[in-house]
């Protein structure tokens, strides 16, 4: 039977959380106060669809809108991933779109890089600017010598606009700094990715394996409605964390694994499920190869070999192994989405795309479905004399043969060492490269080395006080942005439209571009007159109904095979067409083709790993200037282990107890800013963890400024992923000293 609402609830970490997932978190006292806004616990008296922003989920959404004003914002029951309801940073999107730091005219800097020293000016003179310096750039260097990163779907604009120009270099950081290696991984054990948002049946699960996931802090809405429903029901949990997680609280088996050891565990689990005939025979000899070989890679990979590396005792690992393979093929081992962790991430995600395979969960009930999408007609191609760059050499710092997309830490290293020619221009659309990428003072050396850098955001992130010029962007809830045909388990095309107009002088992402096209001999580009235009007439070609579209906020597909069960052919874009365990393709690449276990470097005595992770409400530190998520979770704390803080040196008079203020130092020497205890047995000894996004410096963000700790400001040191590139991140280690609030 399924969870009830009451008992939904208790898959969230907080009550505030909770009554967001069912209801939509309203606006607060500030909102009010600030803009003079009706009473937000009634209804609009107009509604309009569109599709969410607060993270890259991009559920659809039903904005509350009251007098010319948003008062609330609701799941739409008619959206596949939403399905009526919202998490608590979806449900915020009312926050973001009335936060009073938003940027809100165009600007110029005036003074040194970094300073956020800015004037502000026209549009006209914004753009004007904007367009010569590129052009500047482009007859000094090249096209391709400039760089996008985006992060947002609203940077699709820009990819169009800078491709026409042509350069190649389009970057998002989530990709070598998050969920690359799965990708990776996965396209080389099965010939294609995992994708987002991904295809898996979390809720027809028998078992559900969680390996570093946070499902229920990392608040991706669907899964987290999909995991409750497989918990109502039934559904066993195993979760492999050094922290006793939300999710953690819901499992029969906690493993505390010591942290960067998951490799063993996983050749260990492989071992039982090998030696032991657990595995699916059928399905293998059907439809995989390379079954003899993990065979014997496997042989000496016992548990007891991977206790003294792991710290899990040996009966542990066999009985979690068999207990696993008991569920399949309805026994899903859940891919994680940010996974660049200690450098060998790709190597472990094979580790989860073969044990995958042994479990016969690829393309079946309660495993990997697979995905479908509807189709979309686009406008008809332009002739720019200069082509849609995409087949340009890409910068990277050294060659990753497997990464699929260009690496914005290659980029930014480019940028430094003119390898293999120089990046000399930055558009930066929607993402705060001072937090998203590793070492930032490798990433402002970068910034010094350019001629321009642009930044197109809603708020005064970091990134944009290093800007040369800022163009402020309207909110999602301001605006048109393409069309988004999901490829997903339910295909579906979602319609993102303005709820009110645009505050201040900011200008869509879709008007931005187009302007910027015009003054680059790139009308062609963009050929519509508008963002709406542009919809309509990509729905009409596709013989979509127009006002449905716009009145449901979505249009869903036909219904078809998504599994093996219901019919659907298996097909694998691997050379074999076959799943390969064993991989030729990275001995030949000079690899590992199967995933052998490094062991990671030790804590320097006295210091503890640094963890990171997610919170319900915010979103990276994308949310954390928000008023109303800001009071679900103001600030972040440290957790830290009780017996590991009664050893602490320094705190022998007073010991370290939760609530006390401490400062956390890295072994580069970088100090954070001052950050909560919670002192706590739900952690090992050799680690510490923090939620991501906090500890802004930007003064702009006048919310956020200096509220908690920065795991980006420490993560000053990181290990590339040999295979695509990506950043393992979790190689820094932190001493914990006292602070006054």
């Amino acid at each position: 039977m399924a969870l009830s609402r009451r008992k939904f609830i208790k898959i969230g970490s907080t009550t505030a959380g909770a009554v967001a997932l069912t209801s939509g978190l309203t606006t607060d006292w500030w909102s009010l106060q600030a803009h003079q806004l009706p009473d937000p616990r009634t209804d609009g008296d107009r509604i309009v669809p569109t599709f969410c922003e607060l993270c890259f989920w991009k559920c659809g959404v039903l904005a509350h809108v009251r007098e010319g004003r948003v008062t609330k914002i609701v799941g739409n029951p008619k959206h596949p991933l939403s399905n009526g309801r919202l998490c608590p940073r979806g449900a915020g999107g009312v926050g973001a779109l009335y936060d009073p730091d938003r940027l809100k005219r165009p600007m110029i800097r005036v003074s040194k890089r970094g300073e956020d020293k800015f004037e502000e000016v026209s549009w006209e003179t914004a753009l004007d600017e904007t367009a010569a310096r590129m052009e500047k750039l482009r007859l000094k260097y090249g096209a391709e010598a400039l760089a996008l990163f985006t992060h947002g779907y609203g940077g699709s604009w820009f990819t169009q606009l800078v491709k026409a120009w042509g350069t190649p270099n389009v970057v998002a950081p989530s990709y070598a700094q998050c969920r690359g290696p799965r990708e990776a991984a996965f396209e080389i054990t099965y010939g294609q990715g995992v994708g987002s948002p991904e295809a898996i049946d979390i809720r027809n699960a028998r078992c559900i394996t969680l390996i570093g996931s946070h499902l229920g802090e990392n608040m991706h809405n669907t899964q987290v409605q999909e995991f409750a429903d497989a918990i109502g029901s039934g559904a066993q949990l195993v979760v492999v964390d050094p922290r006793y997680s939300v999710a953690a609280s819901k499992a029969k088996y906690w493993l505390p694994i010591k942290p960067g050891t998951d490799i063993a565990l996983l050749l260990a689990w492989m071992n039982v499920i090998v030696t032991e005939k657990r595995y699916d025979a059928d399905y293998l000899d059907k439809y995989a190869t390379g079954l003899a070989e993990l065979e014997l890679h496997v042989a000496g990979k016992t548990p007891e070999w991977a206790y003294p590396i792991t710290g899990l005792d040996p009966g542990l690992i066999r009985e979690t192994a068999r207990f696993i393979a008991g569920f399949r093929p309805s026994s899903l081992v859940h891919p994680g989405r940010h996974v660049t962790w200690y450098g060998d991430d790709t190597q472990r995600m094979r580790c989860i795309a073969i044990l995958a395979a042994l479990l016969g969960s690829w393309g079946r009930r309660g495993g990997y479905l697979l995905p479908s999408s509807m189709g979309l007609r686009k406008y008809p191609p332009f002739s720019s004399g200069r082509g849609m760059a995409d087949a340009a050499d890409k910068p990277t710092a050294e060659h990753y043969p497997m990464a699929g997309e260009v690496l914005a830490s290659g980029v930014c290293e480019a940028t430094v060492s003119a390898a293999p020619y120089g990046v000399k221009g930055w558009m930066v659309y929607g993402t705060n490269l001072i937090q998203a990428l590793p070492n930032p003072k490798q990433t402002e050396e970068a910034i010094a080395n350019l001629d321009l850098l642009v930044a197109i955001d809603v708020l005064p992130a970091e990134i944009v006080g290093w800007a040369d010029i800022v163009l402020p962007e309207s909110t999602y809830l301001e605006r048109h942005d393409d069309l988004w045909a999901a490829s997903y388990k339910e295909p579906f095309v979602a319609i993102r439209q303005p709820v009110v107009e645009p505050m201040f002088d900011s200008k869509p992402g879709w008007w931005i571009a187009k302007e910027l096209a015009n003054r680059l001999g790139l009308a062609e580009v963009f050929p519509w007159k508008n963002g709406e235009e542009n919809i309509r007439w990509r729905l009409e070609e596709s013989g979509y109904d127009v006002e449905a579209a716009l009145r449901d906020g979505v249009v869903k597909g036909e219904v078809v095979p998504v599994c093996e069960e219901e019919g659907a052919e298996l097909y694998f874009g691997t050379e074999s067409e076959k799943i390969e365990l064993f991989s030729q393709q990275l001995a030949d690449a000079g690899f590992d083709p199967l995933p052998e276990f490094t062991p990671p470097d030790e804590p320097p005595l006295g210091m503890f790993r640094l963890l990171s992770g997610r919170a319900p409400m915010h979103t990276f530190g994308r949310t954390t200037n928000n008023r109303d998520l800001g009071a679900l979770m103001g600030e972040n704390e440290v957790w830290i282990n009780a017996m590991a803080a009664r050893s602490l040196a320094g705190f022998e008079e007073a010991p370290l107890k939760t609530g006390d203020y401490v400062r956390l130092e890295n072994q580069d020497g970088v100090m954070s800013g001052p950050v909560k205890a919670k002192v706590t047995e739900r952690i090992r000894g050799d680690a510490v963890y923090l939620v991501h996004g906090f500890g802004h410096t930007a003064k702009g963000l006048t919310f956020a400024h200096n509220r908690g700790a920065s795991d980006s400001a420490l993560t000053t040191r990181f290990k590339v992923d040999p295979v695509m590139g990506g950043t393992g991140m979790n190689v820094n280690f932190v001493r914990i000293a006292r602070a006054e609030a």
